[in-house]
């Protein structure tokens, strides 16, 4: 598929509507355009992991994971009924277990919760991880009032699962996990 953008500057959103990919334009605070901007923003902190992760460590996974948020996006823009259903939609659910069954292999059971951080590519898996949840939630709330399918939020809700077994893996397979203990009062400095 070959796409061509001539214009970036349209001015088409300048009194707070955007056009939808059917052409439907709706305010831009609506809930499905919500939904599209916290998947904008997933991909793009997905870009951030991928920058900082180690050479030739699952960066061709999480290639793969910013083309599957894209489909999600392009399915999302289009509203239809019944929904327009994402392509390979639970292979990809399949394939991010998978991933999750891999990684965790190597690494040992929690006995805490583990809080975001560790390693700078751990932290960035961690941040991307509350990012998809935040899409997730848009997802849902947009779910409450038109359809979106069953496979885009069984995507979201597996790929939150890999970001997290992929923060751990990435802190040295769970040795560098930041892991919580209860608040004490604060030290003195």
């Amino acid at each position: 598929m070959t796409i061509r953008l001539d214009r970036i500057v349209t001015r088409g959103g300048d009194r707070g509507e955007t056009a939808l990919g059917n052409g439907a334009r709706v305010p831009k605070d609506c809930a499905r355009i919500e939904a599209l901007g916290a998947l904008d923003e997933a991909n793009a902190t997905m870009g951030l992991l991928r920058g900082s992760l180690p050479a030739g460590r699952n960066a061709t996974f999480i290639a793969w994971v910013q083309g599957l948020l894209f489909d999600i996006g392009g399915a999302v823009c289009m509203p239809a009924h019944p929904p327009r259903a994402l392509p390979h939609g639970m292979d990809a659910v399949r394939a991010m277990e998978g991933e999750v069954e891999r990684l965790r292999a190597d690494i040992p059971p929690l006995r805490s919760f583990v809080l975001p951080g560790g390693t700078p590519a751990g932290a960035h898996a961690h941040l991307a991880r509350t990012v998809v949840r935040r899409a997730e939630r848009r997802l849902a709330t947009l779910a409450r009032t038109e359809e979106i399918g069953t496979d885009i939020p069984a995507c979201m809700n597996r790929l939150s699962d890999y970001l997290f077994v992929l923060g751990r893996h990435l802190n040295n397979n769970g040795a560098d996990d930041l892991t919580w203990t209860p608040a004490t009062p604060p030290p003195a400095d």
